[in-house]
């Protein structure tokens, strides 16, 4: 079982170690607490979902959410104060360091060579959830509708998950009553059957 100094000590490590923000640190986070147990890893997208829609910064709220699993309240307030800490005195001191070498050339290079490295940080546990998902029609148009609306029509992800939520439940609530609707239609048909 995760103890507080554990949570504590794990996030910092996601934090410490996360280059490139909030998205970068998921495959961090993913290695990190379902190697350890924390958490399935078919609960992942989920956790991630809920973070994405939630107000305030992806790394802080998925902190939050899996804290909030291991230990409560105490353990999302742990397990933010983890994440945040290393990378708030890192840019400190980054911040102290910087304005003398912001315009140095080794600096600029340094940076663009790191960018490549985000990239494949985020590509990969997005294709990880692609695959571990149901494939079918409704799951693939949803998928690349999001994606046009938000590379070439600039729609706000915040928008699309609740027009995408509203409408999951809508579906998932208008087959529910149907298959209720059926097994109450099933006994008056064996009956009028039995009658004749």
């Amino acid at each position: 079982m995760a103890s507080y100094w554990k949570i504590f000590i794990i996030f910092a490590k996601i934090g410490a170690f996360t280059i490139g923000g909030g998205y970068a640190m998921i495959p961090i986070i993913q290695s990190e607490i379902v190697r350890r147990g924390w958490l399935e890893e078919k609960d992942f997208p989920d956790i991630i979902a809920l973070a994405q829609s939630a107000p305030g910064l992806l790394a802080v709220n998925i902190s939050i959410f899996i804290g909030y699993r291991l230990k409560g309240i105490k353990g999302s307030i742990i397990a933010t104060l983890g994440s945040i800490l290393p990378s708030f005195l890192i840019i400190l001191m980054i911040a102290m360091l910087f304005s003398g070498f912001q315009d140095n050339e080794i600096v600029r290079r340094i940076f663009q060579g790191i960018r490549p490295v985000v990239v494949a940080l985020i590509a990969v546990p997005m294709l990880q959830m692609a695959r571990k998902t149901n494939h079918n029609i409704y799951t693939w148009s949803v998928c690349i509708t999001a994606m046009v609306l938000v590379a070439f029509l600039k729609v706000s992800p915040i928008y699309i998950l609740v027009i995408v939520a509203v409408v999951s439940y809508t579906l998932a609530k208008y087959r529910e009553d149907k298959k209720k609707k059926a097994k109450g239609t099933m006994p008056e048909n064996e009956n009028r059957e039995d009658s004749k």
